[in-house]
């Protein structure tokens, strides 16, 4: 097997050998006789044998595009969106990763409806469900046709005519483990594939190569041709022994800044000060001290927890480190209930000044609890998509101040920049998740500047905003234009830590 090239990766025993579509041709000579092939295979050969008419070349779609045009509800595409789609209309698979708020939606479908011009092809969308219903209104008023698919139910084949697949917040494949990955690989490396754009603002959401890895794989970068091989070089990869058992090991960084030249040619990472002028986003920590008698209560509930982590470890009972991140989850719930009167003193101080507030948090009882004690709407994922975009449509035409919004459903894909003001009760231990919160409303037709309020309480929130910010600083080193060099603990290291200063 190792003489066959392109060269195949093992896949454990249960998975066995696999290979890239160029090798077809050879291993069905070498071995096709001596084992069954599916048709599904001998499709795609056929297909990969005949392919499609190349593409017109840049200049003819550029002829097509009709940028400067006004669409049909009246808009105009902005210059940083005009050269965004010229961007695009020169690649086949690229990555669109500008920040939030940029206006990737319309960028990808402004050069999707020059290609569509030029050549006969079917326009495929994978988005989160709860932005079609944006992605639909974005494709009416560019008078397209497109089929919509959700992350949960990705199609398992493409037409034979030819399909420009548009893959929106596309960190959502950052796991080669995860079957909505390996379903959207399927599709980037189909023979009847035009072009794979992807979108996302968040490329590497916890500054770990090994989530690029497949991304650069549906653009079908040199660089993830050989997936071993960019583990060593890029993730640090390595065996390691657990259990009298060799693993081995991807999640390091490292050579950070190469990788960044080496996918700039395929990557288009802008920044709102670089092509808006917004104004700059401003954070603020807010230390909460708490009264005598709430200060006994919260030492009491935290230290429950953490002596019955102690105890299950003395035991021999904590296995993996799964655990230790319940144990901080469960630490950190804690800490957002006893946070709750100084968030709700923060959004009426806000309120007598007039302003308009999205409050986010990982958790649906805190929520649940502001708004019996403040009213406003809620937006998590127990809705319907319907009742998502009604909240959402509720709070940006005035109907309320205030939206209380989980990171998972408030912090995708919508358009909140009626409000100047965010409270996050707690963060999420990844900055990209931070970042697409706040950005939902730090946009495009804001008014004035954006203050994110962070709520602080205890160790717990202290590790996770330290987290943030170390992951943070290696995802700038490989997108933006800063040198820095960080050495974080692994996650479960560093909860240990936090257990140890309880």
């Amino acid at each position: 097997m190792g003489r066959i090239r392109p060269r195949g990766l093992w896949k454990g025993s249960q998975h066995g050998w696999e290979f890239p579509l160029a090798a077809a041709e050879y291993l069905l000579d070498r071995l096709g006789s001596r084992f069954r092939v599916e048709d599904d295979l001998l499709r795609w050969l056929d297909w990969h044998r005949h392919p499609l008419p190349p593409l017109p070349r840049h200049r003819e779609l550029m002829a097509r595009a009709d940028l400067d045009q006004p669409l049909a509800d009246g808009r105009v595409p902005l210059p940083h969106q005009r050269s965004g789609a010229r961007w695009l209309l020169a690649r086949r698979g690229a990555l669109l990763a500008d920040e939030m708020g940029l206006g990737k939606t319309l960028t990808s479908l402004l050069a999707a409806r020059a290609l569509m011009r030029a050549v006969p092809l079917r326009l495929m969308v994978i988005a989160p469900v709860g932005l079609h219903p944006h992605w639909q209104r974005e494709v009416e008023s560019l008078d397209l046709e497109c089929t919509l698919h959700s992350w949960a139910r990705l199609p398992a084949d493409l037409p034979e005519a030819g399909t420009l697949l548009v893959v929106d917040e596309a960190h959502f494949a950052q796991s080669l483990q995860a079957q909505r990955t390996q379903a959207m690989l399927r599709l980037a490396r189909h023979p009847r594939l035009r072009a794979v754009w992807m979108l996302t603002g968040t490329p590497i959401r916890n500054g770990r190569p090994i989530q690029f890895f497949p991304l650069l794989a549906a653009m079908d970068h040199p660089l993830a041709r050989d997936q071993r091989s960019f583990e060593e070089i890029f993730c640090q990869g390595h065996w390691t022994e657990q259990g009298g058992r060799r693993r081995w090991r991807a999640n390091g960084a490292s050579r950070l800044e190469e990788l960044r030249r080496l996918t700039r040619p395929l990557v288009l990472h802008r920044r709102k000060q670089q092509v808006l002028g917004l104004p700059a986003k401003q954070r603020r920590c807010h230390g909460i001290a708490l009264a005598a008698d709430q200060a006994l209560g919260f030492d009491h509930r935290l230290r429950l927890v953490v002596e019955d982590y102690r105890r299950r470890v003395q035991l021999g009972e904590v296995r993996s480190d799964a655990e230790s991140l319940a144990v901080l989850t469960s630490l950190r719930m804690i800490a957002a209930e006893f946070k709750l009167p100084a968030a709700q003193a923060l959004v009426e101080q806000l309120r007598a000044d007039g302003q308009a507030i999205v409050l986010f948090s990982s958790f649906v009882s805190p929520l649940q609890l502001l708004q019996e004690r403040l009213g406003g709407v809620l937006l998590t994922g127990r809705q319907k998509p319907e009742q998502r975009q009604a909240a959402v449509d509720h709070f940006q035409a005035g109907g309320t101040d205030l939206l209380l919004a989980t990171y998972g459903c408030g912090g995708l894909g919508f358009t909140l920049h009626r409000a100047r003001q965010v409270v996050l009760l707690e963060r999420p231990w990844t900055p990209g998740d931070v970042d697409q919160a706040e950005d939902r409303c730090h946009r495009i037709g804001m008014d004035g500047g954006l203050t994110s309020h962070w709520l602080q309480l205890g160790l717990a929130d202290q590790l996770v905003d330290g987290l943030v910010a170390s992951k943070a600083d290696k995802i700038e080193l490989l997108l933006g234009p800063r040198r820095i060099s960080v050495n974080r603990q692994p996650l479960p290291a560093m909860v240990a830590r936090c257990l140890q200063d309880c």
